[in-house]
């Protein structure tokens, strides 16, 4: 897993921001200071892949910045022990699924979009990820042969958190989302069933979550 490893210097430094930004948890800290951003973006954008920036992934998708997945992660309160069952629908370039392999014993992640899902598996395995399984699939229908999941972690934004999505959780599982609230504000939301347990206004734009799959992309 040495490809992984972060710029232990570059990694204090977003370490250090992320903490004035309220990101307490050990666990998530440790793994983002632990998994090198950098080899998750288009080589042309490694020299910024550390600023708390959006950056532009393949497939027209982004990976957001650092402490919009940093609050996420945080949310989904993953307790030490390595032993939770993870589904991530959005897989993208694989950079959250790296995270969450840190902090979990398995991670399913879904990608819509064939090409993305094809690549983000190949960079993971090069890089020694041997804990994340990458499918090709409609991430709104979850992954219910392989289900229940203790967490469940949406990489985008929705108007409303499918109710399949739910019923795949473990019996105390929490989901952790971006869904539109009043106003048209976005809110990160963590929900144990159908209650939510966690809420804030979350003021990043972020791709959204869509139906469906892509063959040809």
């Amino acid at each position: 897993m040495a490809g992984l490893i972060a710029d232990p210097l570059k990694a204090a430094r977003v370490i250090l921001s992320l903490r004035r930004q309220g990101i307490r948890d050990d666990g998530v800290l440790s793994a983002l200071e632990t998994v090198d951003r950098a080899a998750f973006v288009p080589p042309g954008l490694a020299e910024v892949a550390n600023e708390d920036v959006s950056l532009p992934i393949e497939g027209g998708q982004a990976i957001p910045r650092p402490s919009v997945t940093a609050k996420l992660l945080q949310a989904l309160d993953i307790p030490p022990g390595n032993a939770q069952r993870v589904l991530l629908v959005g897989a993208g370039s694989g950079y959250t699924a790296a995270l969450l392999s840190q902090l979990c014993r398995h991670v399913y992640a879904l990608e819509r979009l064939r090409t993305l899902a094809e690549a983000t598996a190949d960079r993971l395995t090069a890089l020694g990820v041997d804990n994340v399984s990458v499918r090709h699939g409609d991430g709104l229908l979850g992954l219910p042969e392989h289900g229940p999941f203790d967490r469940i972690l949406l990489a985008g934004g929705l108007k409303t958190v499918p109710a399949v999505l739910i019923d795949q959780l473990s019996k105390s599982g929490r989901l952790v989302g971006l869904v539109s609230g009043s106003g048209g504000k976005m809110m990160l939301r963590a929900y144990v069933g159908r209650q939510i347990v966690f809420e804030e206004i979350c003021h990043e734009a972020v791709t959204s979550l869509v139906p469906g799959v892509s063959q040809a992309l």
